[in-house]
């Protein structure tokens, strides 16, 4: 190989090592850019990642910040507020101060122009007086002069007379006076007055209004009925309330129970277990419940038809089914709520003759025994009761009032309290309407006439609202004033002893003096 030829292979090798530095070069400087790219990036992230931290420091910084700012706030304004209602309390205890003054000043004021006013009176009282006794000593000296000319019979029949009027008048008195502290006494004493005649005397009447029959099939049934060790009757006494009276009876199951609904529910409840044949406690559980359901439906029905068939409306939901509860309710065997619907409809139509609503009529008397329906459940007369659930519910005071004082336990506001009073008793005095034959009817209202006509100077006597009162026409002459109340008096007590009668008999004497003259 010549020189020429080792110094071109020399060049060559020069240049391709040249070449191989420059890409080796080029390739060391892209690495490294590529890792310090790495490395910002990294950087870059890291900031990020402080920057966020710095930032939800920030935040949470500038919460709590806003919490102990409005934390301060809320304990100012509420330092504002307690001082404002103590101010406040200070005004209204002195408001209370000032006004109780002036009530004090008016008190005065009013006694004051009281004392003036009887004083005022007094005078007046003391000048009347003083001119009647000067017109009795004219009458007297005029009397005595009278006298004069009498003989000793007739002067001792005058003044026999004007003391036996003196005397009447005071016996009058002294018998009011004893009636007053009888009623105070007796009110004392209902309870028991009750409780002994329910003892003594209701025993045949409860037996028939509070039981109820079950028919069976054969007497295998009532095995069936108690159960074993008695646990199948045990548990339909627990879930019925009521009584189950299993004795010697054939066939027959006798249930017993003051409540009207819950002797029903317990009646439907064991025919449908005697008729299916399942008798056991589960069983039992089981039909009362959806017997109750039943009832519970048809007692709503009832209501509902009732309102129904009056085209009354508006009714609150609970009354509905108050006045449905009616339906097994009776009052002397006369069913309450027919009774009501009568009410109801004989109202309607005196109202109408009357020029009245008829339709506030018709709400009266649908209503007038509500209170019937829980009056096991809560004190007081059924009327009262009766007018506060309607109240409770948002009847109209003209409707509630008239219900509540039908029997006068209410002061009344309208006539229409006077219309259901009459219409009850016209429904309740219907012959039949209440299990009593025609003839007893009939037989005990001319007893009570002939009690009072027996009586001197009576004229006619009418024994009106199935015989719950009595009206007697009496000569005016013959009687006066204390002696209409004698008579009434006499009347009563032996009405009373002689006739039997459901409640008490009102007796009315009417004195009636007339003078008539003619102008010409």
């Amino acid at each position: 190989m010549d020189f020429m030829d080792y110094t071109g292979y020399e060049l060559v090798l020069s240049i391709g090592f040249l070449v191989l530095g420059f890409f080796f070069h080029a390739y060391i400087t892209k690495t490294n850019a590529i890792a310090a790219s790495k490395q910002a990036k990294a950087i870059l992230a890291e900031a990020q990642k402080e920057a966020e931290v710095v930032r939800r420091e920030a935040k949470v910084q500038a919460k709590d910040a806003i919490l102990r700012a409005r934390e301060n706030s809320e304990r100012d304004l509420a330092a504002q507020r307690k001082d404002i209602l103590d101010l406040e309390k200070r005004v209204v205890e002195r408001e209370k101060n000032l006004t109780s003054k002036l009530e004090m000043l008016n008190t005065k004021e009013l006694q004051l122009t009281g004392r003036m006013t009887e004083i005022s009176e007094h005078k007046d009282t003391l000048r009347e007086q003083q001119l009647e006794l000067d017109k009795l000593i004219k009458e007297e000296l005029l009397r005595v002069e009278d006298a004069g000319a009498l003989s000793k019979k007739e002067a001792r029949e005058i003044i026999m007379k004007r003391m036996e009027e003196e005397l009447q008048a005071e016996a009058n008195g002294l018998v009011r006076h004893i009636q007053k502290e009888a009623k105070e006494e007796a009110r004392k004493k209902a309870r028991e007055i009750v409780a002994t005649a329910i003892q003594r005397y209701a025993a045949e009447t409860v037996c028939d209004i509070t039981t109820s029959q079950v028919s069976l099939e054969n007497d295998a049934i009532k095995g069936r009925i108690i159960g074993k060790e008695g646990r199948n009757i045990k548990s339909f006494e627990s879930e019925t309330g009521v009584n189950v009276l299993i004795d010697e009876t054939p066939e027959v199951v006798v249930l017993s129970c003051y409540d009207p609904i819950r002797r029903e529910v317990a009646r439907v409840a064991l025919e449908r277990l005697i008729e299916d044949g399942r008798i056991h406690p589960a069983r039992i559980e089981e039909t009362v419940a959806k017997v109750r359901e039943e009832i519970d439906d048809t007692i709503r029905h009832a209501g509902e038809e009732a309102l129904f068939g009056l085209g009354i409306t508006g009714v609150a939901p609970e009354l509905v089914h108050t006045l449905g509860k009616l339906k097994f309710r009776t009052s002397y065997k006369q069913n309450v709520l027919d009774h009501s619907i009568e009410t109801a409809h004989i109202m309607s139509m005196m109202a109408t003759e009357m020029g009245l609503d008829a339709k506030i009529a018709k709400r009266v008397g649908i209503f007038h025994d509500l209170g019937k329906a829980v009056d096991h459940e809560v004190e007081g007369g059924h009327a009262v009761i009766g007018a506060n659930m309607m109240r409770k519910y948002g009847e109209d005071r003209i409707v509630y009032n008239a219900v509540g004082s039908h029997h006068e336990e209410m002061e009344r506001e309208s006539v229409y309290a006077v219309l259901c009073d009459a219409a009850d008793a016209l429904t309740a005095a219907r012959p039949g309407a209440r299990a009593e034959t025609t003839d007893l009817y009939l037989q005990r209202l001319e007893k009570i006439e002939q009690i009072a006509n027996q009586y001197a100077g009576v004229k006619s006597s009418y024994a009106v609202q199935a015989g719950r009162e009595i009206r007697i026409m009496v000569e005016p002459e013959k009687f006066n004033d204390h002696g209409t109340s004698l008579l009434a008096k006499n009347i009563a007590k032996q009405v009373g002893k002689e006739v039997k009668i459901p409640g008490t008999v009102r007796v009315t004497v009417i004195r009636e003096t007339r003078c008539v003259e003619y102008a010409k």
